[in-house]
């Protein structure tokens, strides 16, 4: 099982409107530590969307992070990214399976729901993603969750657990204490004023993973 751990960032094209936005703030989030991307790209421009999440796997990889893809097993497939971020209402597990093999890394936001993580788990997702935990910029209508599902969920499942939702730098020692092994950051990382020190911050939340400050080296060196 993969064990994921750290920040795990989240693009938004209203903060990284263009390429050179894009590459620029998420190496900054790299160097300051951020273990994995989501790259969340809505548009119906598939030629933007894989030119960038070709770039964005290159730039992941130099700096020992992975890739997911929100959303879109076929462009997970074609920049061979490290793995696909699927909702309630997207494609299925085992369709993402099927389509990217044993190697890669699915996850599933289960809204809070213990019984669609059972379910998840079942069909061999990777990672279980819960939240909102907090009022978020980003999905103000998702349903609010308490800390105590993070509790709840950590002594069911032995699978990575990705919190998201509102989450800060202030915030996010509770949410880790709760039992989150990752804490999912969109608007608090990326419209940081400085994105490389407030990755650092999260980082620095979990023991052991200030390694992850280093810079660019060659080769991947990922495990699957």
């Amino acid at each position: 099982m993969h064990r994921l751990k750290g920040l795990y960032g989240i693009t938004d094209c209203q903060l990284q409107p263009d390429d050179k936005t894009l590459m620029e703030t998420v190496e900054l989030a790299l160097i300051g530590g951020m273990r994995v991307l989501q790259y969340r790209d809505k548009s119906q421009d598939h030629a933007r969307r894989v030119r960038q999440a070709g770039a964005l796997k290159a730039l992941c990889h130099r700096y020992q992070a992975l890739l997911i893809i929100n959303d879109d097993i076929e462009l997970t497939a074609e920049v061979e990214a490290d793995g696909v971020h699927l909702g309630q209402q997207d494609d299925t597990i085992e369709n993402a399976r099927k389509r990217l093999g044993d190697y890669a890394i699915i996850g599933i936001s289960a809204e809070n729901s213990i019984a669609q993580a059972k379910a998840a788990v079942e069909q061999g997702v990777d990672y279980l993603a819960f939240g909102r935990f907090f009022p978020s910029v980003t999905k103000p209508e998702a349903k609010a969750a308490p800390l105590s599902l993070l509790s709840e969920v950590r002594t069911s499942f032995d699978h990575p657990i990705v919190a998201i939702g509102g989450i800060t730098v202030d915030n996010a020692p509770d949410i880790i204490t709760a039992g989150a092994d990752m804490v999912a950051v969109v608007n608090n990382l990326f419209s940081a004023p400085d994105i490389q020190y407030r990755a650092r911050e999260f980082t620095r939340l979990f023991p052991g993973n200030h390694q992850g400050m280093a810079g660019p080296e060659t080769g991947t060196g990922l495990k699957k």
